[in-house]
């Protein structure tokens, strides 16, 4: 079994979504509310503290969504928490925790690209820099250079959230 070796830990983990923040606010400054779409389920969880910094920190108002994106079936359809009319014309922000290869940011991308949009970016906390195709992150926690039979992983736990390579 390989060893785990932690790259970010709890109070790191903090410190970069409060960046993340404060960059999707500069980004939106002029903007009344913006869309934050995250991945489902670890993506969506980064989403929902990047709203609560946000939250802290603008006066944005924050429509929070869910993508459902099947990662080992990317064509199948994807589906979103609320419908396209309430992130028509907006800044939509998609957010997932590791971008590795693109391929579900770049689905979840093509998705978005039904409905007309003021713009759109991308927010991930991990950038492997192994993308299989051309999508990058507008803001991201950290980039890190990786082999590739090597995992980054991402745990979500109160108190004890922590990013690690396996």
């Amino acid at each position: 079994m390989k060893e785990k070796v932690q790259i970010l830990n709890h109070a790191e983990i903090a410190q970069k979504t409060k960046r993340i923040a404060f960059q999707i606010y500069e980004n939106n400054i002029n903007e009344k509310e913006i869309v934050l779409a995250g991945i489902a389920r670890k993506g969506f969880k980064l989403a929902k503290r990047i709203q609560a910094e946000l939250e802290k920190i603008s006066p944005l108002q924050i429509i929070l969504c869910e993508v459902k994106v099947d990662k080992k079936h990317p064509l199948n359809t994807i589906t979103t928490s609320i419908p396209p009319e309430k992130y028509s014309n907006k800044s939509i922000v998609l957010v997932d925790d590791v971008l590795n290869s693109g391929t579900t940011l770049i689905y979840g991308v093509r998705h978005f690209l039904d409905v007309p949009l003021r713009q759109f970016k991308t927010a991930v906390l991990v950038d492997r820099n192994h993308k299989k195709y051309p999508v990058k992150a507008d803001f991201k926690g950290i980039s890190l250079s990786t082999s590739l039979n090597e995992m980054v992983k991402i745990t979500f736990e109160e108190g004890n959230d922590r990013a690690e390579l396996v």
